[in-house]
């Protein structure tokens, strides 16, 4: 049955330009819906374009996910790394724990494509669609919900009218906080610094996690003889190892990998990134929804952050194309509601399962350091555990 509904100038509103809120609106694009992104950045900045450092590790779900969009042929192929292998080492201890595409026959783990060319990447797909619209520079004051509709506030006084607003505001999202979704926020006291190296022996297309006593560091195998080294250390760390010369810098980094790829020289700048993870209580409210970071933020060692939320708004798109397909009201609850219980159980169980393992591996107590190595060697050598936890990460 048709429902009749009060006009409004957008079926849906996105708030946050980022990538979770470019796919959801490049979901949508082929629906007769209206639908507009709010972005707070300037022109002159959102199309930049510029590298933020992070590399996203892509699982074969997310790259399927990309291609039905039509998204993942703007990428250029030159530009995707594939991870064949993947290796975790504890302490001083070689590699207890290992992964391999050839056991599962794939030609990848998983594919590394850099954050700033995924978004470029939906921008492109997005501009051929005039159904879509983004609008930038603006600011949401708040969001004024109706039974029927809700009313995006900028500031300026403008009002936006929509079926459905969704917040994909990142993970410290303001919207969230305003339409009173509490949430569980997690602030690890650490840093991430990130930095391109380049070095001269040839990394293999290997993943390495490396959960050194006092921090932890990995590799993520760029395009030819290129790594992005992701180092997590203490606050008190990160003004030193940011103020370090270039020379200081890349002989450290040459250490810690004990020279296996031969001398390392950074390219680029030193990105640093706070880590604090957040799972919000609720995904939902009335004409409004979560997705991406604003619903579940997570830490980076297990990679799932950009593939969870492309997940999310996957589901939440696809249950909003079945209603429209029947001329139904795409904002009702008891859609959301649909979208909120086939996801929020999955992202909170890898939630707090992804927090215990950063807690037990970068715990340096005496007691801690001989549980690290039993669980990894137990993983190693049983064969169903491993095949798991390889199925877990690459989502094939």
């Amino acid at each position: 049955m048709t429902v009749m509904l009060t006009n409004v100038d957008y079926d849906v509103v996105i708030v946050g330009g980022g990538p979770s809120g470019l796919s959801f609106a490049c979901s949508l694009r082929n629906e007769n819906l209206k639908i507009l992104v709010l972005e707070k950045s300037l022109p002159e900045c959102f199309n930049t374009f510029k590298p933020d450092g992070r590399e996203i590790a892509l699982t074969h779900l997310s790259v399927n996910i990309l291609e039905e969009m039509g998204v993942w042929g703007y990428i250029p192929k030159t530009a995707i790394s594939k991870i064949k292998e993947a290796k975790i080492i504890d302490g001083d201890s070689g590699p207890l724990l290992g992964f391999s595409s050839k056991r599962k026959k794939n030609e990848a783990l998983g594919f590394l494509v850099s954050n700033h060319l995924i978004r470029k990447a939906l921008v492109e797909k997005i501009q051929q669609h005039k159904n879509i619209h983004i609008k930038m520079g603006c600011v949401v004051e708040n969001v004024i919900r109706s039974n029927d509709s809700a009313l995006v506030r900028l500031s300026g006084s403008e009002d936006i009218s929509a079926r459905l607003v969704i917040a994909a505001d990142s993970r410290f999202s303001s919207i969230r906080r305003k339409m009173g979704i509490p949430s569980i926020m997690k602030d690890f006291s650490k840093v991430m610094i990130i930095a391109k190296m380049a070095h001269g022996r040839s990394h293999n297309q290997t993943a390495l996690e490396c959960f050194l006593y006092g921090r932890t560091v990995a590799l993520l195998p760029l395009v030819g003889n290129c790594s992005s080294i992701i180092m997590t250390v203490s606050t008190e760390q990160v003004d030193s190892i940011i103020g370090m010369s270039d020379e200081h810098f890349n002989r450290m980094i040459t250490q810690l990998f004990k020279g296996q790829l031969g001398q390392m020289h950074q390219e680029g700048e030193r990105c640093v990134y706070p880590l604090i993870s957040v799972h919000a209580q609720t995904f939902i409210s009335q004409r409004f929804a979560l997705i991406g970071d604003a619903a579940v933020g997570m830490h980076p060692v297990t990679a799932h952050g950009f593939n969870l939320g492309l997940k999310g708004q996957d589901i939440l798109a696809g249950l909003i194309k079945e209603q429209n397909s029947k001329g139904r009201d795409i904002g009702l609850f008891t859609v959301l509601k649909h979208y909120e219980r086939k996801f929020i159980y999955l992202t909170r169980l890898l939630y707090f399962g992804t927090n215990g393992v950063v807690s037990l591996f970068t715990n340096d107590t005496f007691y801690a350091k001989p549980i690290r190595k039993i669980v990894l060697k137990v993983a190693e050598h049983f064969p169903p555990v491993k095949l798991l936890i390889t199925q877990h990460l690459t989502n094939s």
